[in-house]
């Protein structure tokens, strides 16, 4: 339905359960998901525009739907670091939306979003980094359970050497909250959250609430052993050093978080 709608150059918005993305001429030039928190989150949790400043550009700005537009005019935020961030954004909630769905995906023709226009990105292109994300993810950890449900740690104790930003995701699992909702306490984007969370599941530090009601039922055919603290640190650093979109992904963090 995507590839179509490129096709015929349409404009509109495509809602699925997961999330919406909003076309202009065939192009997606801003995307929301439920799943990950959204650009006013990801510009005023990390300082780069204040809380008053966002607000008064919708306020001013949003009906025109050139609430980015007015960002740059009158000086609160820098071109450059607002289509950063937006692409950031983009992707992001497209990911979410574009994941497995039980609901229809329906297009209304004609609607736009108040962001207005920062910077289009083709449906291709859409495409692609959906799939590679959805790739990375699964060579870190193929479970995707711990996605959307509920996080416990193991109990297994933390190396001195795990990095600040898992150790930073670390601290927020609960019993309670999910990737979603690490996510929005920490104003990060949400696919960063699970690849943290997944590198987390695979060193045997984090699982999830049900799976460990299950693991500690009476009846248990066969014993479940998690991976060795030794096992677990070498395969994370296996990962790291073969996959070049580690590195691809540190690079547009650390320019996120440097706005």
């Amino acid at each position: 339905m995507l590839s179509r709608l490129a096709e015929e150059r349409a404009t509109g918005v495509l809602t699925r359960d997961r999330g919406v993305l909003y076309l202009v001429e065939g192009q997606v030039v801003h995307a929301e998901s439920p799943a990950t928190p959204g650009l006013d989150v990801l510009l005023t949790s990390r300082g780069a525009l204040g809380s008053d400043g966002w607000w008064e550009a919708v306020s001013k700005a949003g009906a025109e739907r050139r609430v980015g537009r007015f960002l740059v005019d009158s000086g609160r935020l820098a071109a450059g670091a607002l289509e950063l961030c937006h692409l950031g954004a983009l992707y992001d909630a497209a990911f979410f939306t574009l994941g497995a769905s039980s609901g229809p995906a329906r297009f209304r023709y004609g609607v736009a979003h108040w962001i207005g226009p920062v910077r289009p990105v083709t449906v291709d292109a859409v495409e692609r980094e959906t799939l590679r994300r959805r790739a990375l993810l699964h060579r870190i950890w193929p479970d995707p359970d711990t996605d959307t449900a509920e996080l416990v740690r193991t109990g297994r104790a933390v190396d001195a050497v795990l990095p600040p930003r898992q150790r930073t995701v670390l601290d927020q699992v609960d019993g309670q909250r999910t990737v979603s909702d690490i996510s929005r306490v920490l104003g990060r984007p949400g696919f960063h959250t699970l690849v943290d969370v997944r590198r987390l599941a695979a060193a045997g530090i984090v699982t999830t609430r049900t799976r460990t009601v299950e693991s500690r039922a009476p009846e248990s055919d066969v014993p479940v052993s998690p991976l060795s603290s030794a096992t677990a640190r070498a395969a994370q650093a296996a990962q790291a050093s073969a996959d070049p979109d580690v590195a691809l992904l540190r690079r547009l963090r650390d320019a996120l978080e440097a706005l």
